[in-house]
């Protein structure tokens, strides 16, 4: 696999150059190590291409995570406490979530527990490969990133997307790298409010 486009947010990518080039030269030749035809193992049973070879999404993520794990990114999780009472979020949003928790009971509400969880975080980098649904990559992008820059916890999220050219070759109907560089773009410079950098690659 290789790179083809980088889209920079709230200058994601000039930090990381800056600050952790070795982490940005490391994900870089993850991505080339990806072995794009030993993905294609997916027959598709639709009539109009039946028996045609797809990408599988699958096997995609299973090397990612096997190349990245041994360059010990790993995962992680941010927890939290919720309620039902919206004065008392913004209250507690910036606490420890142990004092979440004491804050919403001693205010007479029920604490709910929740949490983010991203799969690769390395030396305050968050990274994302996301080959699901359009829905997944707005979590990525709008909560689980922002949660995780808002706790202090990372200091820029990575999304990995597909082009639009190796997603229409996939098994199934995935987002793609030039429909969330729009999605991102009609939100205004400042939204989401976490610096990002969105990577599209292809065979």
């Amino acid at each position: 696999m290789k790179i083809i486009e980088v889209y920079s947010h709230l200058n994601g990518l000039e930090f990381v150059l800056v600050h952790k080039k070795h982490l940005w030269e490391e994900l870089d030749c993850v991505i080339q190590e990806i072995d794009a035809e030993a993905c294609k193992i997916k027959k598709s049973k639709e009539k109009r291409t039946i028996g045609r070879l797809f990408y599988s999404p699958i096997e995609m993520n299973n090397q990612f995570k096997a190349l990245l794990r041994e360059k010990s990114w790993n995962e992680s999780r941010v927890s939290y406490w919720v309620t039902k009472n919206q004065k008392l979020i913004r209250r507690t949003l910036t606490l420890s979530p142990s004092q979440q928790k004491t804050e919403i009971e001693a205010n007479g509400e029920t604490p709910i527990f929740s949490y983010n969880q991203t799969d690769f975080v390395k030396d305050r980098i968050a990274i994302e490969v996301q080959f699901g649904k359009y829905s997944f990559v707005a979590y990525d992008l709008f909560v689980k990133h922002l949660a995780f820059y808002i706790g202090d916890f990372i200091d820029v999220g990575i999304e990995i997307l597909p082009m639009k050219n190796l997603q229409i070759q996939m098994s199934s109907g995935v987002a793609y790298y030039e429909g969330e560089l729009y999605n991102v773009l009609r939100q205004g410079r400042g939204v989401p409010a976490v610096p990002l950098i969105l990577i599209g690659i292809e065979p």
